[in-house]
């Protein structure tokens, strides 16, 4: 019998060392054109974003009066605005504040979403009780207003929009990881693990958690695009990043007065912010292929 287990578990490595998980992840991946497309699109915002400051071909927050609302040309690629400032540049420096916003926001979000879930499926009763009708009181209010209405009474800034779109996306977190605990936890290697006298905070950091991962991954490369927007949205506002600083919502406000005589000073951030949302959400859509087996096609 040890012999025979001992094949199998020879034979089971062996497929493993021969199909690895990143080539099965690649070759899942490959198969969506859009996932692909989007893959490219969000990774050129990141490399902007972190490359700004060589690949803008101009200071940001630098003026020019004498090149004001000039229109686009070989000299300025997507023209200036009031001031004279180069858009092009403006919008390589705003996916810096943008991507900077989402990651760390969501990431916060996440941490904060996941202890919480984690927290209310595993012990469940008043504790379950108490922190869902917390959660549903956060849910109660539409995402945007609850988010402008927190970096209101925070003050303008990137570190309150930060902070106010964290808060709006937790429990968002928390509700996913929840109900995937809900599922695991009375499952038979759960029962194994506390039969042996593991601890609870044991159980949940090396059994619970690692197996409610995939559903937060794929949250959060979906709500990645929603923080970006709403960043976007808040900055357009004057809640968010301050001028001179270059965001894209706060590009959209300055160039809205200008629709009509220069509407590229709007155009072009308002490009990059339907493209990152739709790089991400693309994004979303491959991990959940890749994560969740039910969805793969044969």
């Amino acid at each position: 019998m040890s012999q025979a287990m001992h094949i199998e578990a020879s034979t089971l490595l062996a497929a493993r060392k021969a199909n690895p998980a990143w080539q099965q992840m690649f070759r899942v991946l490959s198969r969506n054109k859009l996932v692909l497309a989007g893959i490219a699109i969000a990774a050129l915002m990141l490399f902007a974003a972190i490359f700004a400051g060589f690949i803008a071909p101009y200071d940001p927050i630098a003026q020019k009066v004498s090149d004001s609302l000039h229109s686009p040309s070989s000299q300025y690629w997507f023209g200036t605005d009031r001031f004279g400032r180069d858009v092009l540049s403006r919008t390589i420096y705003g996916s810096r504040i943008s991507m900077w916003v989402g990651f760390a926001s969501v990431g916060l979000a996440a941490s904060v979403g996941t202890l919480l879930g984690l927290l209310s499926g595993y012990r469940g009763g008043w504790v379950d009780n108490v922190i869902s009708r917390i959660m549903d009181i956060f849910f109660s209010f539409p995402a945007i207003l609850l988010a402008i209405a927190i970096a209101a009474m925070l003050g303008p800034g990137m570190n309150n929009a930060l902070l106010a779109i964290a808060i709006v996306y937790s429990p968002l977190f928390s509700r996913v990881v929840r109900g995937s605990v809900l599922a695991e936890r009375n499952k038979e290697y759960i029962e194994a693990a506390r039969g042996i006298g593991a601890s609870n905070r044991r159980v949940v950091g090396l059994h619970v958690l690692p197996n409610v991962l995939p559903p937060i991954i794929v949250q959060g490369s979906v709500t990645l695009s929603h923080a970006i927007l709403m960043e976007s949205y808040v900055s357009f506002l004057g809640l968010g990043i301050q001028p001179p600083q270059a965001s894209w919502g706060s590009m959209l406000n300055e160039g809205r007065a200008y629709l009509e005589a220069a509407p590229w000073i709007s155009i072009f951030p308002g490009v990059a912010v339907m493209l990152a949302v739709l790089a991400f959400n693309l994004l979303g859509d491959g991990l959940r292929d890749v994560l969740d087996p039910r969805l793969r096609s044969v």
